[in-house]
């Protein structure tokens, strides 16, 4: 085992604490022969390679109890409040604390960043979403703001009560949100979290179909924090590593973020969010009462204008109902990558109390992957 070390921003200081690793910080399972789905992927395999979108995350590690973090995604770099863009969110499990969700299903669009954290800290995010808001150039008349806001609960690790994440925080990962690369495993909203029995984390991938003469990306993003019993490509992982360890079932939460740029009404959005939890579930073998499970998913094809004095405004041709299926196993296949990347990515995490969580043993899981002829 290795030892290394984070740099933490939060705040005003810089805060270097030790931290174990393991080699798993390296290969996702696709770098080692594990291919899932057969669509191609976009260039960096990432919800970035939707045009336009970034993602920033801020990442707090204090001392041996503080284990969280943030992560926000912005469909433009522009003012997401007065160019709104189509979304749509789907409640798979609704044990959780997604802020925001009634008004994107009302109107059928997101005029805020999408931000990540931990359960306790969603009251604070939204206040940082809206003073973020409000700052914004040409939004001095705004006096109404749907923060969007999703979580996962990182107590087992992280001292959630301490109620560590500020403010400052929030908008420091929308501050430093980009496109290009994305960071996965134990970073922002991931740092705390554990799933399918080993330490999770942020994962991302993305899926490319062509319709006709248009090539359409599909990107997800998820911070997993669920289940017990992972399969992975089919093969009963979890039951075979189960051999050698032993966990309770437990519940827990997914959040998925879907962008595309297929245009698309907010009603294929929410069908494309509905088919998210079919890559999820491919993941695992069941689910739990206490897992709060929800897809948000927006296009950056079209903007919808706040404000103005036209009632109406243009829309591009929409993809039509009859052609939406591969958009769908787009999503159902990104999100099952997205699931497993945020296992292989991530690291040994030791926290609150003393309780560790392991990293996926990646040797062990390729001698499983042979054993079943995958």
């Amino acid at each position: 085992m290795k030892w290394f070390y984070i740099v933490s921003i939060t705040g005003f200081f810089l805060l270097i604490v030790p931290f174990s690793a393991s080699a798993q910080e390296g290969p996702r399972p696709r770098d080692l022969g594990m291919v899932t789905g057969t669509l191609p992927t976009g260039l960096r395999n990432a919800i970035t390679d939707v045009p336009g979108v970034r993602v920033g995350h801020t990442t707090l590690v204090k001392g041996d109890s503080v284990r969280t973090g943030v992560t926000a995604i912005l469909p433009h770099g522009e003012n997401l409040f007065m160019e709104k863009v189509p979304a749509a969110i789907q409640v798979f499990n609704g044990f959780g604390k997604l802020a925001g969700y009634t008004q994107v299903k009302e109107l059928g669009n997101l005029e805020t960043p999408v931000i990540l954290t931990n359960t306790l800290s969603v009251g604070t995010a939204v206040t940082a979403v809206v003073e973020y808001t409000l700052r914004q150039p040409g939004n001095e008349e705004v006096r109404s703001v749907n923060a969007v806001v999703g979580e996962t609960n990182d107590g087992y690790l992280n001292d959630i009560r301490g109620l560590h994440v500020s403010r400052e925080d929030v908008w420091q990962a929308i501050s430093g949100a980009a496109g290009g690369p994305v960071e996965e495993g134990c970073v922002g909203a991931g740092t705390g979290t554990r799933a399918l029995g080993y330490k999770g984390g942020i994962g991302t991938a993305s899926r490319q179909v062509r319709l006709g003469d248009s090539l359409y990306t599909v990107g997800v993003l998820v911070q997993t924090n669920f289940g017990n019993e992972l399969v992975m490509l089919g093969v009963p992982v979890g039951r075979e590593l189960r051999q050698q360890r032993m966990e309770e079932d437990r519940g827990g939460s997914c959040m998925i973020v879907v962008a595309t740029d297929a245009p698309l009404p907010a009603r294929n959005l929410e069908r494309l969010a509905h088919r998210a939890f079919i890559g999820m579930g491919r993941t695992t073998t069941h689910t739990s009462n206490g897992s709060g499970d929800y897809a948000i998913a927006f296009s950056t094809a079209y903007r919808i204008p706040h404000g103005g004095t036209n009632p109406t405004y243009p829309l591009p041709p929409l993809v039509k109902n009859d052609r939406m299926t591969l958009l769908f196993r787009a999503v159902e296949e990104a999100t099952e990558e997205a699931v497993y990347n945020s296992l292989f990515k991530a690291v040994a995490t030791t926290g609150r109390n003393g309780n560790r969580v392991e990293a996926i043993p990646v040797q062990r899981v390729l001698e499983i992957m042979k054993k079943y002829g995958r």
